[in-house]
């Protein structure tokens, strides 16, 4: 059996006295305690075991508690340690079997006692340590967003955000440093927020009302075109659509969106899920700036940008579990390239509206299968006092799915 000889000890406000009979004992009998400064002074002043305070970065600290194996090791987190905390990085790399995790309240757990919300029924959100426009793919009408925050300023961030995207009505509660007693709840509206005296431990409850015309922004594919700053260089809505479901995205899953235009593949796919990623490979200067910005504005900002041209700029990245092309498909190797990458069971798409990437796709259909569909839309537009029907230029799409059971390397399908 292993050994475990890390505990992980949620602490409150309220402190070591806060704390259950078991999380007494783990802190009592740890040969060495780690935590911030805010949860070292919890402990008695005449405590004479070895503390370790975090580093920053956080890195080396968790490398010094892992040079540490087999220590008696207490860590002091802020509430429940696998919720946004402490807990997750340990995780990554400790085995669950070496630790003992006590959990104690979260602070969504008590923002949601304190505001009468259910848990199960609210968005969560972490921006400490995370870029503030994560926030922009949260917003709906009649949503209930529960944040953590990086500090005393976050408030007023969140409030400039929600106003500027048309929610300026939202009610905002900012809660501080909940279940001690120096606990204190403001409350007020995103547009008119003006509080500056805010504790550096507080978590935000937001709920979110549209202004009076505000369209909200589905979390599903196919936003307008509108919604993206581009060159004209976009999958349009419609086939974007289309796309999107061919990639069929799921929680956790990498995208590589190879010639990505103006990112609206990549920015979509990782606003299906918050655990959705995507790799965004654009060799056009000027349509990098447009991804990064659309990125941001759609609440994304997490989308990696790689510049260069495929299939050269393929290299060394991580095997994806998806591959949509949408530019450069007559690249010399560049299907090679991709369909060595690609995961088994991932799934490559491909758009094109030349007869040369036709012939491409052909190509590429013939040595492994899948579907080829060609996709017509067609929109009104005024002729005159009338209106008419306009054709999009059409879409060639292929989909195909890599099996253990194709033998591509020669050609040939089992």
């Amino acid at each position: 059996m292993t050994q475990k000889w890390l505990s992980i000890v949620g602490i409150g406000e309220d402190g070591l006295q806060g704390l259950s009979l078991i999380a007494s004992s783990l802190v009592n009998q740890a040969k060495v305690i780690v935590g911030g400064d805010r949860h070292l002074a919890m402990l008695p002043t005449d405590d004479q075991r070895e503390k370790l305070v975090w580093t920053s970065p956080i890195n080396a600290s968790v490398e010094e508690i892992i040079q540490r194996r087999g220590q008696s090791i207490c860590v002091l987190a802020s509430g429940d340690p696998m919720c946004y905390g402490i807990g997750v990085t340990l995780m990554r790399r400790i085995p669950v079997s070496e630790m003992t995790i006590i959990p104690a309240p979260s602070a969504f757990s008590l923002a949601c006692a304190r505001v009468g919300w259910s848990l199960t029924e609210v968005e969560t959100l972490s921006l400490n340590g995370r870029p503030s426009s994560l926030l922009q793919s949260y917003i709906y009408p009649k949503a209930r967003l529960l944040i953590l925050s990086e500090g005393k300023d976050t408030p007023a961030v969140v409030a400039q955000i929600l106003t500027n995207r048309g929610y300026g009505g939202s009610k905002i509660t900012v809660l501080e440093r909940m279940g001690g007693i120096h606990e204190r709840i403001i409350e007020g509206m995103a547009a008119s927020w003006s509080q500056t005296e805010v504790a550096a431990l507080n978590a935000i409850a937001v709920d979110c009302i549209a202004d009076v015309g505000v369209i909200p922004l589905p979390r599903l594919p196919g936003l307008p075109d509108n919604a993206y700053h581009h060159d004209g260089q976009l999958t349009k809505r419609e086939v974007r659509a289309i796309t999107a479901s061919a990639l069929a995205p799921t929680p956790g899953q990498l995208l590589w969106d190879v010639g990505a235009g103006c990112g609206s593949i990549s920015i979509e796919w990782m606003r299906s899920h918050p655990r959705c990623r995507a790799i965004a490979i654009e060799q056009n200067s000027s349509r990098l700036l447009y991804i990064a910005d659309n990125a941001a504005t759609l609440g994304t900002p997490n989308l990696q940008i790689i510049e260069g041209k495929a299939p050269h700029a393929l290299k060394d990245l991580p095997p994806p579990d998806a591959i949509f092309i949408g530019g450069g498909v007559t690249a010399t190797g560049l299907f090679d390239v991709c369909w060595e990458a690609l995961r088994t069971g991932g799934r490559l798409v491909a758009n094109v509206v030349t007869v040369e990437g036709e012939q491409t796709l052909f190509q590429w259909h013939e040595r492994v299968g899948g579907d080829l569909t060609r996709i017509a839309i067609q929109r009104t537009e005024p002729i005159g006092k009338f209106l008419g029907w306009r054709a999009m230029a059409p879409v060639t799409q292929w989909v195909v799915v890599k099996s253990e059971k194709l033998n591509w390397g020669v050609g040939i399908r089992d």
